[in-house]
This record gives structure tokens, C-alpha cells and sequence, in this order.
């Protein structure tokens, strides 16, 4: 196929605008064909320069916008099922940001909706699945030379996080990515949750618990801890280190510039996660579309989106209720088997 895969981009902020600028700039095979966004000032901003792109304020008019073919979707979590849900109508190929959906029973709407059609039609943004270096931990994991995975220490950090930002979204947005890494490293679902509460840091706004440890359990008896804290003031960093039976594994922790003077080391913080994982959201886009061109969906699905939203809710129970809080997951659909 030599013509180029239009897409429709939704969502024209921070996420949304640097796909605008991937799409066009960096992936081979597509362009950006229309963008929605309830703010057409934002959305004229983030296409300014580039030719042939229709803009919206209504998702239906970007769905149906001359020359669109595929779906990106990056508007706010909230937003995303009522968007999947419109393009499963039309038969269109989506790459939807995390997460998914944000509650379980609007992710399982999904799922079911996309069984219902027979097929697969949507990838969901986990791009971490695309970072060189976690596909280097799960190829070796999935070697065996290491043995069984016994144990995963996670950690997420942040600068500072954006207004409005809950400790209910501590766990539901910045937790997800290391949800379903946990789950696709291991192969294994998450069956149980367990989250406590350090005293929030003073950089912490008002109210928010910030930092969290969450302690997750899976079907076949590994654990995973997760140390997320959004607020350190000093810098971007994920690390994850796979504890198994005959050694272990660290990624994660050489992402900048490292300096070696007569005054001594030191080395930059990475910022941003858009800078620490720039090659995995390229990665990822681009095998979104070249599939998509192909007639193909790969990568991760909406089961996955779906088993990270019922995991990301668990633990939102046992952050405000406290204890152990059982995952409770839907019988797979034969599709994702």
C-alpha cells in the first residue's frame, strides 16, 4: 500500500500534540488527516504548518473527516470509551492512549464491544512494551536463563504532578504503565493488591498522598512492588528490577548525559517522560501504523486496557480503604484467548 494512512488524532494536548508531531514528522506511512479537541485554538495550534489537516471541535466530525482511515486517541482518560465506542462503528483502526478507559465496567463495555464485532480493532498505548529495554528484560525473561521470576521492584517517579491530580490517580494513571509491564513481563495477571502510605512529602500538594508502595500479587505466586512518587522536584525515573531464581535483572537506570570531571561524576535527570521514552512512543506508533496499513492489529489489546483498569481500581480500594484488595476480572472473551 503506498498511500498514506490517515489518521485522526483526538486530543490536542501535551500527549496529543506530540503524536500531531510524530504522525508528521517522525512515522513513515501516515499523516494527520483531522484533529478534535473541544478547544479549536489549541487544536490550530498543534497542526499549525502542516498541510491537509481538517480541525474539530466534535469527535464525530474528526471520525468522519475526508481521508481518515485510522483513530489515534489521546484526549483525557475519561473521554476514551464514548471515542473507541465511536470508531467500532465505523470500522476504524485505533491506537488509544492509556488509560483505556479509566473504571473497569467502561473498559469492559469495550471489550465487549470489540467482541462483538469478531475482531480486533484498537491497540492501547502501553508503550513501555516498545522501550528497548524493557523488550530486553521480557526476551530474557521469557528465555529461562534466569529462571522463574520470583519477584519485581518497580519505581516511578515524577517531577511534579498537574493540577487536579488525585491520589486516586496516583494509582490509576501514573501506576498503570507498571500494571501491565508487571503483567506482560511475567505472563501472569495480577490477582491481589495491598497499598500503604508513607507520610506525604512536604513537595506534595495539599491533601495528596504522595508517595505510595503497592505490593501486588499473581496468579502463580510472584510479587511485584511498585514505589511511585510524583513529586520528588529533582527529576523523571522508572526502573524495574526482575528478581528470579538464578539471578536478576535491572533496567532503567542510564537515561542521560553522564559527566566525569576533575571535580568529580555526575550525570543529568531526565525531566520528562516524553524525553525518557521519546523512542518507545515512536516505536510503538509506527508499528501501529504499519499494521494497521497492513489490514493487521498487534500489540497490546483492550483485554490488556481493561485487566490494567480492574487492577488500577483494586488498588484505589486499598489505597482509601486499606488492606489487601482482591482483583476481580470478567471471564476472557474467546477473542483475546
Amino acid at each position: 500500500m503506498s498511500e498514506l494512512l490517515g489518521v485522526a488524532v483526538l486530543g490536542a494536548g501535551h500527549m496529543g500534540a506530540d503524536h500531531i508531531r510524530r504522525i508528521d514528522r517522525v512515522v513513515n506511512g501516515a499523516r494527520v488527516a483531522a484533529v478534535a479537541d473541544p478547544d479549536s485554538g489549541r487544536a490550530e495550534d498543534a497542526v499549525a504548518g502542516i498541510d491537509g489537516v481538517s480541525v474539530h471541535t466534535e469527535v464525530a466530525a474528526a471520525l468522519d473527516a475526508p481521508g481518515v482511515r485510522a483513530v489515534l486517541i489521546a484526549s483525557p482518560g475519561p473521554a476514551h470509551e464514548e471515542a473507541l465506542l465511536a470508531a467500532f462503528a465505523r470500522g476504524l483502526p485505533v491506537l488509544c492512549e492509556k488509560p483505556m478507559v479509566p473504571d473497569s465496567a467502561g473498559a469492559l463495555r469495550v471489550v465487549e464491544a470489540e467482541a462483538r464485532l469478531g475482531r480486533r480493532l484498537a491497540q492501547i498505548g502501553f508503550m513501555r512494551r516498545y522501550d528497548t529495554e524493557y523488550m530486553r528484560l521480557k526476551a530474557l525473561l521469557d528465555s529461562g536463563r534466569l529462571g522463574r521470576p520470583l519477584m519485581l521492584h518497580c519505581t516511578h517517579r515524577n517531577v511534579s504532578s498537574p493540577a487536579g491530580f488525585t491520589s486516586a490517580m496516583v494509582v490509576n494513571s501514573s501506576v498503570s504503565h507498571e500494571i501491565d509491564a508487571a503483567r506482560w513481563l511475567l505472563g501472569q495477571e495480577l490477582t491481589a493488591v495491598t497499598v500503604l502510605r508513607p507520610r506525604p512529602s512536604s513537595h506534595a500538594p495539599e491533601g495528596l498522598l504522595d508517595p505510595q508502595l503497592l505490593l501486588f500479587e499473581t496468579a502463580e505466586g510472584a510479587l511485584v512492588d511498585v514505589e511511585v512518587f510524583v513529586n520528588t522536584g529533582f527529576g523523571y525515573q522508572v526502573r524495574c528490577e526482575a528478581v528470579c531464581e538464578s539471578g536478576s535483572a535491572r533496567i532503567g537506570d542510564e537515561h542521560a548525559m553522564r559527566v566525569t570531571t576533575a571535580d568529580g561524576v555526575g550525570q543529568e535527570v531526565t525531566q520528562d517522560y516524553l524525553v525518557r521514552f521519546a523512542d518507545a512512543y515512536d516505536r510503538e506508533v509506527q508499528a501501529w501504523v504499519d499494521a494497521t496499513r497492513a489490514g493487521r492489529v498487534t500489540g497490546p489489546g483492550v483485554w490488556d486496557g481493561y485487566a490494567a483498569s480492574a487492577v488500577a481500581e483494586a488498588g484505589v480500594r486499598a489505597l482509601e480503604d486499606g488492606g489487601r484488595v482482591t482483583v476481580e476480572l470478567a471471564a476472557r472473551p474467546d477473542l483475546y484467548a
